[in-house]
């Protein structure tokens, strides 16, 4: 069965960090872009960051410098090291592999003093 299960949210300080994990099962996961996606209550969902089958990351300026994306292909894991966290980083948070139209079911992050 394909799917992706994430963790690691939770609730942390501004200026914490957190990271995230993604588990992929049942595809061949080495081959595939990864996406970390985040919806915060009465917003839209936006992509946060990107890695590439060849490990290449891309970020949404907000992310740049304080999040890194990453993935280990033995693990079928990919992660989200978020750090200095700030207020409007709450959001649920996502992993998506697009072109096998797989999204996980989402781990809460909140942020808050």
């Amino acid at each position: 069965q394909k799917r992706l299960v994430e963790s690691g949210g939770g609730l942390v300080q501004p200026g914490g960090s957190l990271k995230l994990s993604c588990v992929a099962s049942g595809i061949d996961f080495r081959v595939y872009n990864i996406n970390w996606y985040r919806q915060s209550p009465g917003k839209q969902r936006e992509m946060v960051a990107t890695i590439f089958f060849n490990g290449v990351a891309d970020y949404v300026d907000s992310a740049k410098g304080r999040f890194t994306i990453s993935r280990d292909n033995a693990k079928n894991t990919a992660y989200l090291q978020m750090n200095n966290l700030k207020l409007e980083d709450t959001a649920v948070y996502y992993c998506n592999i697009p072109t096998a139209s797989l999204w996980g079911q989402g781990t809460e992050v909140t942020v808050s003093s």
